[in-house]
């Protein structure tokens, strides 16, 4: 029978199937994604085919139907792996803030090297927006209108007095939305208030670190009143690209893609290459140095990792 990935904690998936009920499952065999290696073959949003096992409140999952996209990251803990994030998502929201913690600015461009390889839709949401002073909003805006200038809505939201938050929903209605972003940002909180009896725990900021405490441990769907769903994930600490070459953060930073067309050398890195339209775009103000350094930062890790994969054979 066929069913839906609501859970993963990492040995075990429960599975909706399509009388609403929950079956716990394991995984039949090995599955690769691209002969990837994966950490997490099975992801949450993935359509599945299970059997029960007899005598048994359980199941086993014995096939993976085809993902109409998904979002994968580089394995926090095993470098050469890759984890899957969730699948066959309508939109992904990027919870971020600029105030407690203070914005890492660069993590934005790289969740949405993640998702624009699969064409998701990302709305970046500004979330805390009643802890923010004055410079907070001047920065705001100002990254608001990088992003809305590029294709990426841009959300100024607060979770605890309710800023935005009804505008929000209806951008969510009858969606499967992945919501991702750094612990601490409030990603659960803000869960908490667009859908009223979930009551997920929420953790504080670090007064040692700054930093926020993971709350969420393992990815979950859960289902919306207005309609649709949402797939909360943990906390992301960091983002690598060791299953990236070059060309891919080129052709992934949409506005220097399109700019590409018109460099005189087809695999442009837009670096120090003779008749870069990318270069000459910036240096005319028409694209965000904010985002070309971000680009070039990146083009150099993945350059860096690459080097030393080939190094040590992999």
């Amino acid at each position: 029978m066929q069913g839906v990935i609501v859970r993963s904690t990492g040995s075990w998936y429960d599975v909706k199937l399509p009388d609403q009920s929950i079956l716990p499952c394991r995984i039949v065999g090995k599955f690769r994604l691209n002969d990837k290696q994966l950490t997490n073959p099975v992801a949450v949003g993935d359509r599945v085919i299970v059997s029960p096992v007899d005598g048994e409140d359980t199941g086993m999952i014995n096939e993976i139907l085809d993902r109409d996209n998904y979002v994968i990251r580089q394995s926090p803990r095993k470098k050469h792996y890759l984890h899957i994030l969730a699948a066959n998502i309508d939109l992904a929201l990027l919870i971020v803030t600029i105030a407690e913690p203070k914005l890492k600015q660069g993590f934005i461009d790289r969740f949405l090297l993640m998702t624009e390889p699969y064409d998701i839709p990302v709305h970046i949401v500004f979330n805390k927006a009643d802890v923010y002073d004055e410079d907070d909003l001047l920065m705001y805006g100002y990254l608001k209108a990088v992003y809305t200038s590029i294709g990426y809505d841009c959300s100024l939201v607060s979770s605890l007095d309710g800023q935005g938050i009804e505008a929000l929903k209806d951008s969510l209605k009858d969606k499967l939305t992945l919501f991702s972003g750094q612990s601490g940002v409030g990603k659960s909180t803000l869960i908490n208030a667009i859908q009223s009896g979930l009551e997920l725990r929420t953790g504080e900021i670090s007064d040692y670190s700054g930093k926020g405490q993971h709350t969420t441990t393992f990815a979950e769907m859960f289902d919306l009143d207005i309609g649709g769903s949402i797939i909360d994930t943990p906390g992301i600490k960091n983002l690598s690209f060791n299953h990236f070459e070059v060309m891919d953060v080129a052709h992934n930073f949409k506005e220097i893609f399109i700019l590409s067309d018109d460099c005189k050398f087809g695999d442009c890195t837009h670096r120090d290459e003779p008749k870069c339209a990318v270069k000459q775009a910036l240096d005319e103000g028409q694209i965000s140095e904010l985002r070309y350094n971000n680009y070039l930062q990146l083009l150099t890790e993945v350059e860096d990792q690459n080097y030393w994969e080939r190094k040590s054979g992999y």
